[in-house]
């Protein structure tokens, strides 16, 4: 998990190199964002296209067709207490590397037919 306290280019290719390399298999993978200009460099976009990945964005400030995104971080800020003020990066840091993880390894999904994220990621075919 990396968390920065700017959107810039090179936080968001370490994120995305952190989650090429976890991933089984990118080929196939639907990536969508906003229209940030992160998102949108050539070097970022590169590498989405070099991994195989389906690069997907929003029209211009439009969220609802993000809706999925927005759900899971609107769990992760409600459900596991993201949306608190924290006292230091450390501590933001620590409390979403956790927040993710338990939504991951622990949360039941209804859609996941009651399975988590890390199950179903774990057992494809």
């Amino acid at each position: 998990m990396i968390l920065s306290n700017r959107l810039e280019l090179n936080g968001c290719i370490r994120s995305l190199q952190k989650a090429i390399y976890q991933a089984k298999v990118t080929k196939g993978v639907i990536h969508h964002s906003d229209r940030g200009i992160q998102y949108c460099s050539n070097q970022y976009t590169q590498i989405l296209r070099r991994k195989k990945m389906e690069i997907s964005m929003t029209e211009e400030k439009h969220c609802y067709e993000n809706t999925m995104a927005e759900r899971v971080n609107g769990i992760l800020k409600h459900q596991f207490y993201l949306d608190q003020t924290f006292t230091n990066v450390t501590h933001a840091k620590k409390a979403t590397k956790n927040a993710i993880k338990l939504y991951n390894s622990k949360r039941l999904h209804l859609s996941l037919d009651y399975k988590t994220s890390n199950y179903l990621h774990q057992n494809a075919p």
